[in-house]
């Protein structure tokens, strides 16, 4: 007759968020911390902030919000589908918003704009590796974008002399 030997070790599910997504999800904490506080500090100057990118603002906010939600809250779910959708959608609609904001270089666009041609093309992906239950891929898409768009192309919201960097450190 076999035992069966508990050696008390508990394996943690293949959806569980590792290292890498915890360190993506307190990046957007700070991200969210650091643009809260920016737009506290430049709240004298918020009337002469044109509404796109006021509207480009809010949509980031959300991507934020939800960010450490969806990446170290439980997977595969309704909650995570709905959120995932609302999450997916503020990338696109905060991508799309970007290509009319040309305050330090009216008519052409800066180099942060090919990151946002990426989410253009990279969140109708990760939906649709969501949709095909292809876990791996969207994992990887998912990864990307809070990497490369949300976090980074974040961070160069502050320096350079841009908005919410004067606000900030102005």
């Amino acid at each position: 007759m076999a035992t069966i030997i508990d050696t008390g070790a508990v394996r943690a599910s293949p959806q569980a968020p590792d290292t890498f997504e915890r360190v993506l999800a307190a990046g957007a904490v700070v991200l969210l911390a650091a643009v809260f506080a920016a737009l506290v500090r430049g709240h004298a100057q918020w009337g002469t902030v044109p509404g796109i990118v006021w509207a480009h603002i809010a949509t980031i906010l959300v991507a934020l919000a939800l960010t450490p939600v969806l990446l170290l809250g439980r997977r595969g779910g309704r909650r995570h589908r709905w959120l995932g959708r609302i999450w997916a959608a503020a990338m696109l609609l905060t991508a799309a918003l970007s290509f009319g904001i040309h305050l330090g270089n009216p008519g052409g666009f800066s180099v942060i704009h090919i990151l946002s041609a990426w989410v253009l093309i990279q969140a109708p992906l990760l939906w649709h590796s969501a949709r095909t239950h292809r876990v791996a891929r969207h994992r990887r898409h998912v990864r990307g974008l809070v990497t490369g768009a949300l976090l980074v192309a974040g961070a160069f919201t502050f320096p350079f002399d841009r908005l919410l960097g004067r606000w900030l450190f102005g």
